[in-house]
């Protein structure tokens, strides 16, 4: 049952704060495969309260022969891969919509190598019957890059426990590049190394060694912070805990494109400090090919600043918890901003025609999207607003509403 909206009052200037983020889930997910793979004690410290997160412990301590991955779409890549490897038969399963969200390719993969998975609704398509992997049958397999890096993160991860390791071959474009890059750099804080040359990566088997790891705030969770600060008025600054300026973390590509909106990032030993600078003028350019979950933060802050904007490398948003672009299209029209297509794989973002979308309390529905939620939030420095399902927010970022509140926002369920 949905829970009431979450009404948010128009702030235009916020406290100054400090904003305790979240750890990253994308690092917790992965360093929580790795411990379970490895033979030696592994110390997490500082994981991740998401939801997802949260999943991903306790199904890797479970003993239920069905395994229920609820929305989280790493927690079911990462885990059919993991079964996979490690032998436990078992179902995996999930929410509806984690049944239409498909993982053909990476059970193809897995099935290349000698994995037995079944599909056990619709062909290419979760819930999965994973029966493991008893003779590795192939050394050398190839992937697509530009679907999902949790895909390739996946085969990683396992690759050094097969028998013959593995010879990764990545087609075409490669999406989501850092992610491959972090996955890559923690199992080498584990002791497991890899030869990625250009759109091959070979990895040898061999043993994960026990070490201890902290786990890095979230910067998907900052963006949200980034559009808050370049969207309120006034020179409050706002302070962002845990973050590192040498982060492994794809999604810190948002320091560089905020600083073109107007907000600069002053990095300190304990996480990095917004500062209002004056925005670069004209039309602008955005990739988001290796940072795909900070599409909805920027478009709904250019669409707010009156800026036109030029996306390309949203390919990956239609298979997320909601089909994203679609979403976008959507509440952006709400605020009389457009998102289109004006050639296959460049979208153009028409920004806000008229404020009339001010005068009144803007609805926002989130799709069961916690990125939705929390990319339409700075709009309350714009007008009132209504989020639909606010609760969405636990899949990431269970502390986000709180958080809104210590920036001085007032909230009322």
């Amino acid at each position: 049952m949905a829970s009431k909206a979450l009404q948010i009052t128009y702030t235009p200037q916020l406290k100054e704060c400090t904003i305790p983020l979240p750890s990253s889930k994308s690092e917790s997910n992965r360093a929580l495969i790795i411990q379970a793979l490895c033979s030696d004690t592994c110390e997490l410290l500082n994981l991740s309260p998401a939801r997802d997160t949260q999943t991903m412990i306790r199904l890797l301590k479970s003993e239920d022969e069905t395994l229920d991955v609820l929305d989280a779409g790493t927690t079911m890549r990462f885990l059919t891969a993991y079964l996979s490897v490690s032998r436990k038969m078992k179902t995996l399963t999930g929410t509806d919509r984690m049944k239409q969200r498909p993982i053909g390719l990476l059970v193809d993969a897995l099935r290349n190598v000698g994995a037995e998975i079944e599909y056990l609704e619709k062909e290419g398509f979760p819930p999965l019957a994973i029966k493991g992997l008893h003779e590795q049958s192939n050394i050398s397999i190839s992937i697509r890059g530009d679907v999902s890096s949790q895909y390739i993160s996946a085969l990683l991860m396992v690759a050094p426990c097969l028998p013959k390791g593995l010879h990764l071959q990545l087609t075409g474009k490669i999406g989501s590049r850092p992610y491959i890059a972090m996955t890559l750099q923690m199992m080498a804080h584990f002791g497991v190394q890899a030869d990625w040359q250009e759109n091959e990566i070979h990895i040898a088997p061999q043993a994960y060694k026990g070490n201890s790891y902290t786990i890095e705030s979230d910067w998907s969770a900052a963006s949200y912070w980034y559009a808050f600060a370049a969207l309120k008025e006034g020179s409050e600054e706002i302070f962002l805990s845990g973050l590192r300026k040498d982060s492994w973390q794809g999604d810190n590509a948002i320091v560089g494109m905020m600083h073109i909106l107007g907000v600069a990032s002053v990095f300190q030993p304990d996480g990095v400090r917004l500062i209002p600078i004056p925005a670069r003028q004209g039309e602008f350019h955005f990739d988001f090919s290796d940072c795909p979950d900070l599409a909805q933060t920027m478009a709904v802050v250019c669409a707010a600043k009156g800026r036109k904007a030029f996306f390309t490398g949203l390919e990956s948003l239609r298979i997320k918890e909601t089909d994203r672009i679609a979403a976008l299209q959507t509440e952006l029209a709400k605020i009389s901003a457009r998102l289109e297509e004006s050639q296959e794989g460049q979208w153009t973002l028409f920004p806000c025609e008229n404020e009339d979308w001010k005068k009144e309390t803007l609805h926002i529905a989130t799709y069961e999207d916690h990125r939705m939620a929390m990319a339409f939030a700075p709009l309350c420095t714009q007008a009132n607003l209504e989020i639909e399902n606010p609760e969405v927010v636990n899949k990431s970022y269970p502390g986000f509403w709180k958080d809104v509140e210590q920036a001085g926002i007032h909230l009322t369920y």
